[in-house]
């Protein structure tokens, strides 16, 4: 089992940074792709970004192209979300996710879930 836990949500204004943190335990050396979705209440949650834990390729949703980076730190075993120039929309509940399987936006192919945190931004 591999458990996550993020940190690092809260307000923020719109045009603002904010960077989130998701720290993996447990069978960790299992891990191959970590990856951060979101959620609006009453909408499907979507992909956000994920990075390949060993060797670091990276992939983003369209959206958050050039505004939003994932990256890793492999000896806290750790990945971030740096979330630049915010506007009111992505206000979110954000989750990283972990798989054994080096997959992207298949959200069905994570295994491991964190609880989420919040992100609103405000206008």
């Amino acid at each position: 089992q591999v458990q996550l836990v993020e940190s690092g949500g809260g307000l923020v204004q719109a045009g603002g940074s904010l960077r989130l943190s998701c720290a993996a335990s447990g069978r960790t050396f299992s891990i191959a792709t970590m990856a951060w979705f979101r959620q609006v209440p009453g909408q499907e949650r979507e992909f956000v970004a994920a990075s390949s834990w060993r060797y670091g390729p990276t992939y983003y949703a369209d959206s958050v192209k050039g505004r939003f980076t994932i990256s890793r730190d492999t000896a806290r075993i750790t990945a971030y979300l740096q979330m630049n120039g915010l506007p009111p929309a992505a206000t979110a509940v954000y989750s990283c996710a972990a798989s054994t399987t080096t997959v992207y936006s298949a959200l069905t192919r994570y295994e491991y879930w964190g609880q989420g945190t919040q992100v609103p931004v405000s206008s």
